[in-house]
């Protein structure tokens, strides 16, 4: 059996496509075609259905990707192992809640750097919505999202985390006499919030519809820091995850309020698509992640999926 025709086959797998993959790799649609039909004849199986210009697995062809990342994963170790000191390099996409990337950026990157001068980042700001459409389009290799609890076996999780969200106020509100706030009241007061339709501003929005109420902010921006900072002036108040905020509260700067009837579970999520393969500059990266996004690899709600 050919080893590049079992790369070709990973690639035109991901990328639905058998142009895309010609363009990859390098090759023309005809040689794509011819490998993957040299493939089939070895295997005696059909590995893709083609409707309408679609390229979809078969069921027998996810039994075979499965089969073919493990090859390509064993002999790229391999590769590593009689090349002494071969450096992990490569290029990583992931896309994120906008409020993830400074935590991510600012918390180890200098030493994940230093350890893999050879690997690149490409950073990708977005709603949940927009990352699915980009994972399942293979425009991004890992997703970090902050949303619902995604359940799909279309996704491998990584790692996973409930997390606290809190409406906040600067430490000089008068909302701070107050033990306890309606939602209706709260509402009243001028809010600083990220952009309509993005995760946990989006769940807060569905929870406020299904009580017939919507706020109407002052400001809306995509720095949940520069949320955070605004808030602290009492500028407004805000709706941030307790990652954006804790410092802020422990500092005395803002403080939580105890907002009755309103409660929102948000969840964080690194993902990457089943049929993907975990090379090991992507495996380097999906750790770097978990150190710097998620508390604890025994943390209560967490869950290790993919690093046993």
């Amino acid at each position: 059996m050919d080893f590049k025709n079992l790369i070709t086959f990973i690639h035109v797998a991901e990328l639905n496509s058998f142009t895309k993959a010609g363009e990859t790799l390098g090759f023309s649609q005809s040689t794509v075609s011819f490998q993957i039909k040299q493939l089939e004849s070895e295997l005696n199986t059909q590995l893709f259905e083609r409707i309408n210009h679609t390229v979809v697995l078969t069921e027998k062809g996810r039994e075979v990707l499965n089969y073919a990342h493990l090859i390509s994963k064993l002999t790229q170790e391999l590769q590593e192992n009689i090349q002494d000191g071969k450096a992990i390099a490569g290029h990583i996409r992931v896309a994120m809640a906008d409020s993830l990337c400074t935590s991510m950026l600012r918390e180890g990157f200098a030493a994940f750097r230093e350890k893999y001068p050879d690997i690149t980042l490409k950073i990708i700001a977005a709603g949940t919505e927009e990352m699915f459409r980009l994972i399942n389009h293979n425009e991004t290799d890992i997703i970090l999202t902050l949303d619902n609890h995604i359940y799909n076996a279309e996704y491998v999780i990584a790692k996973e985390e409930k997390v606290g969200v809190h409406f906040v106020a600067g430490s000089n509100s008068s909302l701070r006499s107050k033990e306890r706030i309606s939602v209706r009241k709260l509402v009243q007061q001028p809010f600083i919030l990220t952009e309509k339709g993005m995760s946990y501003r989006r769940l807060m929005d569905e929870k406020l519809a299904e009580l017939s109420l919507e706020v109407q902010p002052i400001l809306e921006i995509g720095s949940a820091d520069l949320i955070c900072t605004l808030v602290e002036q009492n500028i407004g108040v805000s709706f941030l995850p307790d990652y954006v905020t804790a410092k802020a509260v422990k500092e005395g700067k803002l403080f939580y309020l105890d907002v009755a009837d309103f409660q929102i579970e948000v969840w964080k999520q690194l993902l990457y698509h089943r049929d993907k393969w975990v090379s090991p500059q992507m495996e380097s990266v999906l750790q770097y992640c978990i150190d710097t996004e998620f508390t604890s690899a025994n943390q209560e709600y967490g869950t290790d999926v993919y690093l046993s």
